[in-house]
């Protein structure tokens, strides 16, 4: 199942290499728009429609095979000790993230203050951890994976626990690109792991509009955040009130039925 929706993901990044959008599928298989975005959305596809596809992307089974076996080589992600590294130094940090963000050389000189020197040391470093490849003319080229994520309760999120959570949280979350919700409710097993399956999908599809808009100039895009998480918990205020659950004492039906 993984390995086939890994396939899915490949076959997304075909079509928009080639400039195939959503819609110039839907035409040509003669569906709707969301139909098409939706069957990428939750990767379900049938063998016939999936052939189909591949035919406006101008590949087979076999093409996407060796693209994702290529990716599978990609690291998706960095062991402790290398977040550790990058974490370090915020100048490395910032780098790293640049690179994330497919953002070249020339582009971090013209917003940051570092020069040509130090930020191409820098480059170098990442390239020794694998987190790059520094090629000819100082071009970066990514190592890690488009599914890449930062550990665990690694170096990089005790970083932002620590230091970048409050920072984040410092806004009134009221302009047209922001948005704050906070739902409290009481769930099934069954709809929550529902929830975080959806929580996934919106990562996912995030993820893939940052590929996809890396194409754009610099100018025309912004640093953006998006913190998911969901998880079972209650107000420790509320907590705090609940009704104490009554100790059995050991050995009282014993002494009853005597």
């Amino acid at each position: 199942m993984a390995h086939s929706a890994a396939m899915v993901d490949v076959l997304k990044r075909e079509l928009k290499a080639r400039g195939v959008t959503y819609a110039h599928v839907a035409r040509k298989l003669g569906l709707s728009e969301a139909s098409i975005k939706r069957m990428f959305s939750r990767r379900s596809f049938t063998l016939h429609r999936l052939d189909q596809v591949c035919e406006l992307a101008n590949a087979d089974f076999s093409d996407l095979a060796r693209a994702l076996q290529q990716e599978e080589k990609l690291l998706s992600q960095l062991t402790y000790e290398q977040e550790k590294e990058i974490i370090s130094d915020r100048k490395l940090f910032l780098v790293a993230v640049c690179a994330l963000n497919h953002v070249s050389l020339e582009q971090i000189l013209a917003a940051y203050d570092l020069s040509r020197a130090e930020c191409i040391q820098l480059l170098a470093r990442l390239d020794r951890l694998g987190f790059i490849q520094l090629q000819p003319g100082n071009r970066i080229r990514l190592l890690v994976a488009p599914n890449f994520s930062w550990l665990t309760d690694g170096p990089i999120q005790r970083f932002f626990k620590q230091q970048a959570h409050n920072e984040y949280f410092r806004s009134r979350f009221d302009r047209p690109d922001e948005c704050m919700i906070v739902v409290n409710s009481l769930l099934s097993r069954a709809s929550s792991a529902s929830i975080v399956a959806k929580l996934k999908r919106l990562a996912r599809e995030c993820s893939d509009l940052h590929g996809e808009d890396a194409r754009l100039p610099l100018g025309e895009r912004s640093a953006m955040s998006i913190l998911l998480a969901v998880r079972h918990w209650e107000l420790q205020a509320f907590a705090e009130l609940r009704r104490k659950k009554p100790q059995r004492l050991l050995g009282t039906s014993a002494r009853i039925g005597r």
